[in-house]
């Protein structure tokens, strides 16, 4: 047998087949990398507590019921799809419309409460109640979804601070001061008309209340006036349950400007990041609302209804030669960045107004299913592991914890 010779021409071949797969490996190196990351986003999410401090489940079901212990058609959220993203717990929002405060808002959130209640009756094994830090953590550990409750809008107070400890002993943790008008304890930012210049007299007896109570105080809605007012005011950290940043939506009250953002740190609270496309990019603000005047003024000029057959054909053909142009979860980490730039990573979680925001989800963040997408781009930002826990969880877990342990204070003092 002839032994195996390699020629010049082997050897040319070899060492181009050598080059090639450098060449492959080398270009792949950034798509293996951008793997890893993305496997790494699932895996974290799946081990650490994802919590998120606003979505209106029981609003979206008040409107068209559905089993949420299966995967849906509609909606944001649902158990299946929670347990793919990683959610464990989540504030449902027990939202009152403005209109409420001509009366009914105490029955309606009384009404709302059963509700998210017979979630924990029908599928015990699946949502659980939650009512402290403790809970929390205790559910977590059994592999259950909290579901604690905050309201939305103060209006069911009814102007009886006896309703605030009525409400902490049906378990909610968080109010909201207002809603998109003025109400009797603030102004709202989406009210031209500012009665109370902040917070009405009985308003700040609510600040005091809720501080004494271990109710967490949601300044998301509030007027710029009332938000300082609070600031003055509390013993407590606040949280912010569902804005975004004024830098990016100038001009845009129902945002947080830096300047209160800094308050915000002064004051040991958190902002909880908003998804809706409108918080959180402004050419998607201006172009939303550059639709809806056109809409308004083709329908004023033919003199037809929102509820018309001819405007309902009008809209859906505009909205079809007019394709919306969504955010992106990027979008979303800018803000976060800002935040953590400006007063530091403590001070920042996640508030997603899941089935609340309508169809103005960012893409990667279309349902509660995304949160591995927001994970991932944290970590191509070079975020560390345990930053981004606090994002996900542990800054909320921590504000809540003090607002828990200075109403102990509070009420050991008398």
């Amino acid at each position: 047998m002839k032994p195996f010779i390699l020629t010049p021409f082997i050897l040319v071949v070899l060492a181009g087949l050598y080059a090639c797969q450098k060449e492959v490996t080398f270009e792949n190196q950034p798509l293996m990398i951008d793997q890893r990351l993305q496997e790494k986003a699932i895996r974290l999410a799946h081990e650490w507590i994802i919590f998120d401090a606003h979505i209106d489940v029981p609003f979206r079901l008040s409107q068209k019921t559905a089993d949420i212990s299966r995967r849906t058609k509609g909606g944001d959220f649902d158990y299946p799809r929670a347990r793919e993203g990683g959610l464990n717990a989540a504030f449902m929002a027990i939202y009152i419309p403005p209109h409420y405060q001509k009366g009914g808002a105490k029955a309606r959130a009384d009404e709302l409460i059963l509700m998210v209640e017979g979630f924990f009756n029908q599928w015990p094994e699946k949502f659980t109640p939650a009512r402290s830090v403790a809970e929390i953590r205790a559910n977590f550990a059994q592999g259950k979804i909290s579901l604690p409750m905050g309201i939305e809008n103060g209006a069911p107070l009814e102007d009886n601070l006896g309703n605030l400890d009525y409400y902490y002993r049906q378990g909610i943790r968080y109010l909201t001061l207002t809603h998109s008008k003025s109400n009797l304890i603030c102004d709202s930012s989406g009210d031209p008309q500012r009665k109370w210049n902040g917070l009405s007299p009985f308003g700040k007896q609510v600040v005091l209340t809720m501080n004494r109570l271990g109710m967490m105080i949601d300044v998301s809605h509030a007027s710029d006036e009332a938000f300082f007012q609070v600031m003055q005011l509390s013993a407590a950290p606040v949280i912010a349950s569902h804005s975004s940043c004024r830098r990016f939506t100038p001009g845009w009250e129902r945002n947080m400007s830096d300047e209160m953002l800094l308050q915000l740190k002064e004051n040991g609270g958190v902002i909880q990041i908003n998804f809706g496309s409108s918080f959180i990019n402004n050419d998607y603000l201006r172009n939303k609302l550059a639709r809806e005047r056109h809409i308004d003024q083709y329908l004023d000029f033919h003199n037809l209804q929102q509820g018309d057959e001819a405007a309902r054909q009008y809209i859906e053909k505009y909205h079809q030669e007019n394709p919306i142009q969504y955010a992106d979860v990027s979008d979303v980490v800018d803000h976060i960045d800002h935040v953590v730039e400006l007063i530091g990573v403590d001070y920042v979680g996640l508030g997603s107004d899941f089935d609340g925001v309508g169809d103005s989800l960012p893409y990667g963040l279309k349902d509660v299913s995304g949160y591995p997408n927001l994970i991932y781009q944290l970590l191509k930002r070079g975020y560390s592991e345990a930053d981004i826990e606090k994002i996900c969880s542990g800054n909320l877990l921590r504000v809540w914890s003090e607002v828990e342990k200075i109403a102990q204070q509070l009420q050991t003092k008398g």
